[in-house]
C-alpha cells in the first residue's frame, strides 16, 4: 500500500486518535462494568462463583473472538469504511449493555452479555488497522499505546461509575445508565471520522486487495515472532482479566468493602497504574526499539517479571489500604506490554492483513484471557472454599501472581526474533 495515499495531516490524525480513544473507553466501560456488579448480581440471582466467571468472561469472549475474524476480513477490504463499521459496532454493544439491566435470570443476562461481545467484535481490529495506516511505523507503538489507554481508563471508569450507581440505584440501573450514551457516540463516529484508505481507493490509487483468508492466516502464523507474541499476550490477558474480576470480589469478601468503595479505590489504583503503564509502554517501545528492534518488548518482559512478587505482597496485606497502595505497582508493570504488543503485531504482517492480524491476537487474548481467566479462577475458588472458606479468592490471586512468570518468558523469547522479522513486510 502506498503510504502517501493513506497518510493524513497531523490534525486529522489527532482527531481520529482522540475519537477512537473515547470509543475504546466506552468499549471497556461496557465490557468491565460487570466485574464491579458481579457480587450484587450473584446475590440477587443466586449465582455460584463458576456462574460469575461464565457471565463475566466466557459468554462475552466466545462470540467476541469468533465473530472478530470475519469482521476483520471485512475491515481489510479496501471498499470498507472502517469508521462506519466501528460506529455500528458501538451502537450494538451499547444497546446490549443497557439490556443487561432488564435481565430477570441468569440465562437472560448471559444472552445480553453475548450481545455485548457481538457488538464489540467490530471495534478494535478495524481501529488498529486504521491507526496503522494513518501514522508512520516509527510512531506506531505510541499511537497504538495511546489508543490502548482506553483499556485502563474504561476499566477504572466502569468500576467507579458502576460501583457508585450500584450502591445508590442498584445493578440494573447501572447497566442502563452506562450503556445508552454509547449510542449517541456512535452517531459522532459515523459522521466525523473518515477512512483515508476508502477515499484513496475511490480516487483510483490502486489500493491492493486483501489476501485470501487462508493465505493471510498462513502468512500471519508463519511468523515465529508473532506466534510467541500471541502466547505471551494471551497468557498476560488470562491473568489480567482473571485478577481484575476476582480482585474486586476479594476486596468485598475478604476486606468487607462495599461495591462502591471497591469501585472507587481499587478503580483509582487500577486506573492510575494502568494508564501510566500503557502510556509509557508505547513511548519506551518507540524510543528503544528505534535503536534495536529487540528492545521493543524489553519493558513488557521485565514488567511481567516484577508483577509476580509485587502482587503476592499486595494480596497478603491485611489492611485494604496497604494492599491497594502496593497493588499500584504490579498494575503499572503489567500494563507495559500493551503498546509494544499491538504495534509489533501490525509490524509483523503485510498492510493488507493488519485488521485480521489484530483480530487473531484478540481472538487468543479474549478467548483464553477474558473467556477462561474469570471462569477458571471462579472454578478454582469454588474448589478451594472447603479449605479456605471466604479467603479462597485470596489463594486464587496468589496462584495468578506466580503465573505472571509465563508471559514474562514468552515476551523475552519473542524479543529475540524482532530484529529479524519486525517491519520487514511493509
Amino acid at each position: 500500500m502506498a503510504t502517501a495515499a493513506v497518510r493524513q495531516t497531523g490534525g486529522s490524525v489527532r482527531v481520529t486518535l482522540w475519537i477512537l480513544l473515547v470509543v475504546y473507553i466506552f468499549n471497556f466501560i461496557d465490557r468491565q462494568i460487570v466485574n464491579i456488579l458481579a457480587e450484587p448480581i450473584a446475590r440477587d440471582l443466586s449465582l455460584s462463583d463458576t456462574q460469575i466467571g461464565l457471565m463475566t468472561g466466557l459468554a462475552f469472549a466466545l462470540f467476541y473472538t469468533v465473530l472478530g475474524l470475519p469482521i476483520a476480513r471485512y475491515a481489510d477490504r479496501p471498499s470498507t469504511s472502517r469508521p462506519r463499521l466501528i460506529a455500528l459496532a458501538l451502537a450494538v454493544w451499547s444497546a446490549m449493555t443497557a439490556l443487561c439491566g432488564l435481565a430477570q435470570n441468569f440465562i437472560q443476562l448471559l444472552l445480553a452479555r453475548i450481545g455485548v461481545g457481538v457488538g464489540e467484535a467490530g471495534c478494535t481490529p478495524a481501529a488498529h488497522s486504521l491507526i496503522s495506516d494513518m501514522v508512520p511505523k516509527e510512531r506506531r507503538a505510541s499511537a497504538l499505546g495511546f489508543y490502548a489507554l482506553g483499556i485502563p481508563t474504561g476499566t477504572v471508569l466502569g468500576m467507579i461509575i458502576g460501583g457508585q450507581l450500584v450502591d445508590v440505584l442498584g445493578w440494573r440501573h447501572a447497566f442502563m445508565i452506562v450503556g445508552l450514551p454509547g449510542i449517541a457516540m456512535a452517531v459522532v463516529v459515523w459522521f466525523v471520522l473518515k477512512d483515508p484508505r476508502y477515499g484513496a481507493n475511490i480516487a483510483g490509487t490502486g489500493t491492493p486487495q486483501p489476501l485470501p483468508t487462508g493465505d493471510a492466516l498462513r502468512s500471519i502464523l508463519s511468523s515465529r515472532a508473532l506466534v510467541l507474541l500471541l502466547i505471551a499476550a494471551s497468557s498476560a490477558a488470562f491473568l489480567s482479566y482473571g485478577k481484575v474480576t476476582w480482585a474486586t470480589i476479594f476486596f468485598q469478601r475478604t476486606h468487607g468493602l462495599t461495591p462502591g468503595q471497591v469501585g472507587l479505590w481499587f478503580g483509582i489504583v487500577n486506573g492510575a497504574g494502568g494508564i501510566l503503564g500503557t502510556w509509557l509502554s508505547g513511548r519506551l517501545a518507540d524510543r528503544f526499539g528505534a535503536e534495536k528492534r529487540q528492545h521493543v518488548l524489553t519493558a513488557a518482559a521485565v514488567g511481567m517479571l516484577l508483577v509476580a512478587p509485587l502482587s503476592i505482597w499486595g494480596y497478603s496485606a491485611e489492611d485494604w489500604r496497604v494492599a491497594l497502595a502496593i497493588l499500584f505497582f504490579p498494575v503499572f508493570f503489567g500494563a507495559l506490554y500493551y503498546g509494544p504488543t499491538y504495534s509489533s503485531v501490525q509490524g509483523l504482517v503485510t498492510p493488507q492483513s493488519r485488521a485480521l492480524a489484530s483480530a487473531v491476537l484478540l481472538f487468543f487474548q479474549n478467548l483464553i484471557g477474558l473467556g477462561l481467566g474469570p471462569l477458571l479462577f471462579g472454578m478454582l475458588s469454588d474448589g478451594l472454599k472447603p479449605i479456605y472458606g471466604e479467603d479462597s479468592v485470596r489463594w486464587v490471586l496468589y496462584c495468578a501472581s506466580v503465573m505472571s512468570l509465563i508471559p514474562a518468558f514468552f515476551f523475552w523469547r519473542c524479543s529475540l526474533r524482532l530484529d529479524e522479522e519486525l517491519d520487514r513486510k511493509g
